[in-house]
Order: structure tokens, then C-alpha cells, then sequence
């Protein structure tokens, strides 16, 4: 096992649309590890890469899902700097048209105990950040994100930031996972930080692209799974070479990880088509819910990620968790990035939807 291969992750596009990928897998597979040559991938292929809801949100998804297939820590690069340029465009903040929001961007929209980043309006109708921002991943990497602070009148809002501001100060975290090594997430001091707002109020929680965004880490998840798959049936292929052939216990777990991953592609597929048809486009008081949908796309891509996990580090036993570097940080990564599921607090979300109707069945 190793990062040898570029090969893309399908939804729905036919496989000469997918070749398309392969030459920006290559560089991704050649820059495993290296982040600044991977933030320069991510700003190059945000320039042509598609949006959300704008008529080819599975190509979207397959370029998420196939960059995480070669390396999760990459598409953990390139997934929040997608998502800000999403972001900004629909606020109708063109990135990068304007000289004022190129480089790379990030997404910070995490709360934590014992921290608040307060926006304030000044004397001229500006905007200035004050305040701590926890989980703020490559903060000290990045040149600007999209950061939600809490306003005057006690809700939240978005708002753009450079991060090169002087006023911007990044704690080195402490951070001893194996999983995501060289994508430290830690805390963000904010002292007088001029913020452009990214529309109105809680526009950014409101909007349907708040769900679309988080269907399209899913489909990062999703992309993990797919390439710890191959993993397995690699390792089948290459025992039987050897002189090993697959029992029914490893043909049966091979059998169920095709099963998982057929029916989660279709899942997935359908419900872009649903984003770009304007299925998706409501608020959680509305049926459908942009953010029910999501809710269920994410539980049920977390659920197979898991499960996959599951099959294959039972079948393949230790070995190549202590002796196969891409194997191994593959389901660290994996294991530390499918946590932003929140599992049972995310089902009681959907639950509480579904009771209030928000449900097709």
C-alpha cells in the first residue's frame, strides 16, 4: 500500500470526465505531507473548481472525494478553502476579484468554553474583531477565513478576515494526535482585527449552502472510505499472488464494503442532483430542509466510514497498522476527521426535524 495512485472517486460523471482529475491527484500524491505545496494546490483548483448548487455540485464532490482518496489530510486542506470561496461567492464577495481575498482561506466557525470573538461595529461603520476563536486549523498557514463572531445584539454572524493582520496572534497548539500530524488545529487571538461582514446577520447559518457545506465534508469522509477499500482489496489481490486466497470471511467483509460504498455513491449522487435541481434550498422551519438532508447524509456517511474501518482493520489485523506508513496515517487521519460527526447529538437534531414533520416518509 502506498500513495502510488491517483485514481478519482465516482459519483456520477463518466470516466473520461474523470480523467480530467487525475494529472491534480498526481501533484497531491507527490505533495503528501508537504502543506504549503498543498495550500497552492488548493488555491489553484479553487480558480476553476465548481460550486456548490450551481449545477455540478457532484463534480465537486468527486474532486473533495477523490483528493481525500489519495491523502485525507489534503482534502482536510482543500475542503474549508473550497468552502470559503463558496461562502464568499454567495455573499456575492467574488474571491479574488478584487486583489482582497486571494491566497488561501479558511473556514473557523467553531465555539469553545471560555472563549468569545466579539464583532464590533466602530464610529465609521466598520467592523473590528476582539476576542479568541478556538480550532482554527493552519490559521498560521492561511492568508484570510471566514470566521463567525458573536454581534451587539447577541447573535452571530460571518465575516471576512485577513489573517495577516497585525492584530491577529496564533497559539502553536498542543497537539499530539496521530491522526492529521501536519494540520494542527488551535486557538486564534483577535486584538482590533478590521472585519468585512460576509452579508447580513445570520445570513451565514441561514443560508442553504451552510448545509451544502457540510454534505461536501462528507463526501470527503466518503472519499476516505473509498481509499481504505482499495486498500483491502489490494491486499486480497495481493495474497492470492502470493499463494493466499481470500477466505469467506474476507470475501463476505469485501462483499459488505461493496455494498456500503454502492449505496452511499448513490446517496450521495442523488442529492446533488437534488442541491443543483433547487430540491435543497430551505431552512430547518421548511420542508425539505436543506439541513435535515445534510444531517442525513452526514450520519449515513459517518456510519459507512466507520464501518468500512471496521472490516478492513479486522481483516488485515496489525501488520500494516505498524509497518504501512500510508495505511496507517490514512486511518489516523480518517479516525480524527469523521469526528466532526457528532454522532448521536446529530441524530437527535434530525430526530426533533423528522418529529415536526421534516421527513419523506
Amino acid at each position: 500500500m502506498s500513495y502510488s495512485e491517483a485514481q478519482p472517486v465516482r459519483l456520477s460523471s463518466e470516466p473520461a470526465q474523470l480523467q480530467a482529475l487525475e494529472p491534480v491527484l498526481e501533484k497531491v500524491r507527490a505533495s503528501v505531507g508537504d502543506v504549503p505545496t498543498l495550500l497552492t494546490i488548493a488555491e489553484d483548483i479553487g480558480r476553476t473548481a465548481p460550486k456548490p448548487g450551481e449545477g455540478n455540485t457532484a463534480k465537486l464532490w468527486e474532486l473533495l472525494a477523490s483528493v481525500t482518496a489519495v491523502d485525507v489530510a489534503a482534502g482536510r486542506v482543500l475542503e474549508p478553502h473550497l468552502d470559503a470561496l463558496a461562502i464568499l461567492a454567495q455573499a456575492g464577495v467574488q474571491a479574488g476579484a478584487d486583489g482582497e481575498h486571494e491566497g488561501a482561506w479558511g473556514v473557523f466557525a467553531a465555539e469553545g468554553p471560555g472563549m468569545k470573538l466579539e464583532a464590533k461595529r466602530t464610529a465609521d461603520g466598520s467592523y473590528v474583531l476582539n476576542g479568541s476563536k478556538p480550532w482554527c486549523s493552519l490559521a498560521a498557514q492561511l492568508d484570510g477565513a471566514v470566521i463567525t463572531a458573536h454581534t451587539e445584539d447577541n447573535s452571530r454572524a460571518a465575516f471576512a478576515v485577513n489573517l495577516n493582520d497585525p492584530g491577529v496572534s496564533c497559539e502553536i497548539p498542543q497537539w499530539t494526535s496521530r491522526g492529521l500530524q501536519e494540520i494542527p488545529s488551535g486557538t486564534v487571538h483577535f486584538d482590533q482585527v478590521a472585519a468585512q461582514p460576509v452579508n447580513q446577520g445570520s445570513w451565514y447559518f441561514k443560508r442553504p449552502g451552510f448545509a451544502w457545506g457540510g454534505m461536501g465534508v462528507a463526501a470527503c469522509w466518503f472519499g476516505g472510505a473509498v481509499a481504505l477499500a482499495r486498500d483491502y482489496a489490494d491486499a486480497l489481490k495481493n495474497a492470492a499472488a502470493n499463494g493466499r486466497e481470500p477466505d469467506q470471511i474476507a470475501l463476505a467483509s469485501l462483499g459488505e464494503i461493496d455494498r456500503i460504498l454502492a449505496t452511499t455513491t448513490s446517496y450521495l449522487a442523488q442529492t446533488a442532483e437534488r442541491i443543483d435541481a433547487g430540491e435543497l434550498e430551505g431552512s430547518d422551519e421548511g420542508s425539505p430542509s436543506a439541513w435535515s438532508e445534510a444531517l442525513r447524509v452526514r450520519g449515513t456517511v459517518a456510519a459507512a466510514v466507520e464501518r468500512v474501518q471496521t472490516l478492513v482493520t479486522q481483516n488485515l489485523g496489525p501488520g500494516p497498522l505498524a509497518f504501512d506508513e500510508a495505511y496507517g496515517k490514512r486511518m489516523a487521519d480518517l479516525s480524527l476527521y469523521i469526528r466532526q460527526h457528532h454522532a448521536m447529538r446529530d441524530d437527535a437534531q434530525l430526530g426533533a426535524l423528522a418529529l415536526k414533520g421534516d421527513r419523506g416518509w
